[in-house]
């Protein structure tokens, strides 16, 4: 049986540009709930940090459930003429996009506090438990069936870096340009912009899941798995696979790193410096080091060394910008943008190359099992990223709540003070604890990388004859 199918035109920058304007799309939701949903329902809604967390944590139990699902679904489900992954995206577009608008209505503000908290569930747990389950699982599938290629799926991994790293440089620099007004003096987030400013985000994710769909060409077959499903049999083969274990712990950690920077940046920047334009400028700062930077660089660094080493020396400088930048405590806000674009260098790499990496992982699982489970394997990873966005943002919700963080002391010194030093440590901790996991449990390695390509290789190229 023939592995790629010839009827489509060979892998090429539409494959590329499609699968950018995909993150594109997810990253118009997902960055802008990880980076202004806390600050919103704090400072417009008037719901307690701790509170906004906790319902952060505790969706991700659901998420449990339809993380997995979802996974299984998309491998058992048979492809279509546009094949087995980019249906899910199409058809999901608009759910994600209209529930992620949903949370931030500022119209809601004045209503009574139990609404504004059953409001912020449902429409929490509608967007990132289920729609978003639903489109993003099948997306990052998809990179296995667009090309069998390393060096393909290499550069789809920089690609989608590059549309997360523009859609965070849409909504990072223009969202607090328009997003807050000055009362009293204060540096304060408007509801109202917010909602408008939601609301464009949606429009604008769908366009790009459409043009995702539009670009990309699925090439390799993958039928679906009609096994009996054994629950005890696959939680077995996850548990015991240290490299997707590897990679699941760095990728929480990662986004409790990353989070935190943007997480806190709503705060630091308007609260301790007094400053939305400088909030912009991190944010220009850190996507252009990423895409003039790290993208072009991550694919040809990680080939001469490899993913795993490129990254645990990146994520270890990372985490000494911010050790140096606690110790300075830098009175000019453009000193401390500095200190945050010089840590996502350092960060930005292992971000550019962790798609490729699950594309390791999930080889590495078919030489052990004689299974491709992209859909599972992709499922339980997605869950553990959005483990990570849950801790970071109840991580920070809580640790602003332990320092005395209200409406009413916002702009307190003792306060902001304390702002300043959770801008540093969550994201220390975070780069270092990333290094770590890398270096000690996750073991695919340059060497152990090649030989697994090589046979898989060998095996495809069998059954071909």
């Amino acid at each position: 049986m023939e592995n790629v199918n010839t009827a489509v035109e060979p892998f090429g920058m539409k494959d590329k540009l499609g699968y950018m304007f995909g993150d594109f799309g997810n990253d118009f939701t997902f960055i802008l709930s990880s980076s202004f949903m806390l600050k919103f329902y704090t400072d417009v809604m008037g719901v307690p940090a701790a509170v906004v967390g906790l319902l952060m944590m505790a969706a991700r139990f659901v998420d449990a459930v339809t993380d997995v699902t979802m996974g299984q679904i998309v491998d058992r489900s048979r492809p279509t003429n546009d094949g087995k992954f980019k249906p899910w995206i199409k058809r999901m577009c608009g759910p994600v996009a209209i529930s992620s608008f949903l949370i931030y209505q500022s119209a809601f503000a004045d209503m009574s506090y139990g609404f504004r908290i059953v409001w912020m569930a449902i429409t929490y747990i509608l967007w990132g438990s289920i729609f978003y389950t639903s489109i993003n699982i099948p997306y990052g599938s998809m990179a296995s069936a667009i090309s069998a290629d390393p060096k393909h799926r290499a550069e789809l991994s920089t690609w989608r870096t590059i549309g997360a790293t523009l859609a965070g440089l849409v909504i990072g620099v223009g969202t607090p340009a328009a997003a807050y007004v000055v009362v009293n003096g204060n540096t304060v987030l408007s509801g109202p912009r917010m909602t408008i400013i939601a609301g464009a985000f949606s429009i604008l994710a769908i366009v790009c899941y459409l043009l995702c769909f539009r670009l990309v060409r699925e090439r390799i077959p993958v039928e679906a798995n009609n096994q009996k499903l054994e629950v005890g049999k696959l939680l077995k083969s996850l548990v015991t696979n240290r490299a997707l274990l590897g990679i699941i712990a760095a990728a929480v950690l990662l986004l409790l790193g990353m989070l935190g920077m943007q997480g806190m940046a709503g705060y630091v920047f308007p609260n301790y410096y007094g400053s939305a334009a400088a909030q912009s400028a991190s944010a220009m700062a850190g996507s252009i080091v990423m895409l003039a930077v790290c993208a072009p660089l991550a694919s040809k660094l990680s080939a001469r060394f490899g993913k795993k080493e490129l990254s645990v020396v990146s994520c270890a400088f990372g985490a000494a910008m911010y050790l140096l930048c606690l110790l300075l405590k830098p009175e000019n806000p453009y000193v401390y943008v500095a200190f945050y674009t010089l840590a996502y260098v350092g960060l930005g790499f292992f971000n550019t190359v962790i798609w490729a990496m699950i594309t390791d992982v999930i080889d590495d699982a078919e030489i052990k099992n004689g299974v491709r489970e992209d859909g599972t394997i992709y499922s339980v990873y997605s869950f553990a990223r959005k483990l990570g966005q849950a801790f970071s943002s109840g991580m920070i919700g809580g640790l602003l709540s332990l320092i005395g963080y209200t409406q009413a002391t916002a702009f307190d010194p003792r306060v902001t003070s304390g702002i300043f030093s959770l801008s540093c440590i969550i994201p220390a901790v975070g780069l270092g604890a990333v290094a770590l996991a890398l270096l000690f449990i996750y073991p695919l390695n340059k060497a152990r990388v090649e030989a697994n390509v090589a046979e898989l290789a060998r095996r495809r190229g069998e059954a071909g004859k």
